[in-house]
């Protein structure tokens, strides 16, 4: 391996670990629940869940489980509140 990739590679580790580094605009992420699959969107400011939960409560489990995941990485005002 030649060693810029070394480098990149170092980097990219040390990237990984300096979340305040990251800021998550949108994403689409399906979530394998217990039961069924989910599919999670953000964008912007606002998540999403097909889950029944969700379009009650405009929060669920697989809302709040990406929250915790990406802690530090989307601006706090777009959080519900998770433990």
């Amino acid at each position: 391996m030649h060693s810029s990739m070394i480098s990149k590679i170092e980097k990219a580790h040390r990237y990984a670990t300096e979340r305040e580094r990251f800021d998550v605009q949108s994403m689409v992420v399906t979530v394998h629940g217990d039961n069924d699959d989910h599919t999670v969107h953000y964008d912007g400011d606002r998540w999403s869940c097909d889950c029944d939960y969700f379009q009650m409560q405009r929060t669920c489990a697989h809302t709040m489980a990406l929250e915790v995941m990406l802690e530090g990485m989307i601006p706090h005002h777009n959080r519900t509140a998770v433990a």
